[in-house]
């Protein structure tokens, strides 16, 4: 199969694509979404199919209008319309789903993730395929979120119909989910839009981490984010112990790497070193995150360590990217 490379302006293409049961690559704000007709069984299928993706593992559906949702679930709670400010937006929520969805993207469960992009190509693509869009990250499963089309093609060209060229993703992180199917809303994998935010909207939510057996949304059970490379974190408060200790652990490991900040770049003498931006400025650590482990990839580093960051605000969702990606592997000082 040849991956087509679309512009932007070549979004009816595309559209077309989807509706003839196709996979196309998309941006959005958060990271590139692999999309697929949501009502067709054998295009969600073969969603899976090119990511590799365990079946298990639910799709997110994209719509581009709230007045939509009725077509995907019933029983909506009134929370999901006191939420209404984050659409469009990068929240994801769950809900009782309707008979018109099929099990491919619900992955067996009663339940649909739904989310209503905001970027202007995403939208649009969906209003001109006119169905919802089924669409889990563009990557291999458990690679690194992909936030542009070249990190779409690095993985899956030849295996998807095509890419929309469409520049960096706003935020670099995927969506927050929540999940309202059940009578406490609780959030299932933290995101852009934080839990204080949310809580002002519909009070006190719960904050579930992994699922031990069919997860109800993305990136509860399964390794995710991990380049080829071992990614190890280094914790402390201190971080001049931090920086000491990875600078150690660079000079044992041969072809090693370092993701710094910009306030401890001068203190790495060892490996190829990488800041991620500030650590005052969260979003621009998240925006460089899934790119910098990629950028470790092209280096063919085989050993990354990294520091532990702030967790206020969006940290909490960046750390949650990190320990994923290093499958857990935490050094504390």
């Amino acid at each position: 199969m040849q991956t087509l490379r679309l512009a932007p302006d070549s979004i009816e293409k595309a559209a077309e694509i989807i509706r003839l049961g196709g996979l196309v690559a998309f941006p959005t704000e958060t990271v590139y979404g692999l999309g697929a007709d949501g009502f067709s069984p054998e295009a969600c299928a073969s969603v899976f199919a090119a990511k590799g993706r365990p079946a298990d593992n639910p799709l997110i559906l994209h719509l581009c209008d709230i007045s939509q949702i009725n077509q995907v679930a019933f029983d909506i709670p009134n929370t999901f319309y006191l939420l209404k400010d984050f659409f469009p937006g990068a929240l994801t929520v769950i809900l009782k789903k309707s008979d018109k969805v099929p099990m491919e993207v619900s992955a067996g469960l009663p339940t649909v993730a739904v989310r209503f992009p905001k970027n202007e190509i995403a939208r649009e693509l969906i209003r001109l395929s006119g169905t919802p869009i089924a669409a889990p990250s563009a990557n291999k499963s458990g690679r690194p979120s992909p936030t542009r089309a070249e990190h779409v093609l690095a993985d899956l060209d030849g295996r998807i119909d095509a890419v929309i060229h469409g520049g960096d993703c706003e935020y670099g992180l995927e969506s927050t989910i929540l999940d309202l199917s059940e009578n406490t809303p609780s959030i299932l994998r933290q995101g852009v839009i934080t839990e204080p935010r949310i809580s002002e909207k519909i009070g006190a939510v719960l904050l579930t981490q992994n699922a031990k057996d069919a997860p109800k949304a993305p990136g509860m059970k399964y390794a995710h984010y991990s380049p080829r490379a071992k990614v190890t974190l280094v914790s402390s408060a201190n971080i001049s112990k931090m920086t000491e200790k990875i600078n150690a652990l660079a000079l044992s490991r041969e072809n090693s790497a370092i993701m710094a900040t910009d306030e401890t770049f001068s203190a790495y003498t060892h490996g190829i070193v990488i800041s991620l931006g500030s650590r005052a400025d969260l979003d621009e650590i998240a925006r460089n995150l899934f790119a910098t482990l990629r950028e470790f990839d092209k280096r063919g580093v085989s050993q990354v360590f990294a520091e532990t960051l702030p967790t206020d605000g969006i940290g909490a969702a960046i750390m949650n990217r990190l320990i994923k990606s290093a499958g857990y592997s935490i050094i504390y000082v």
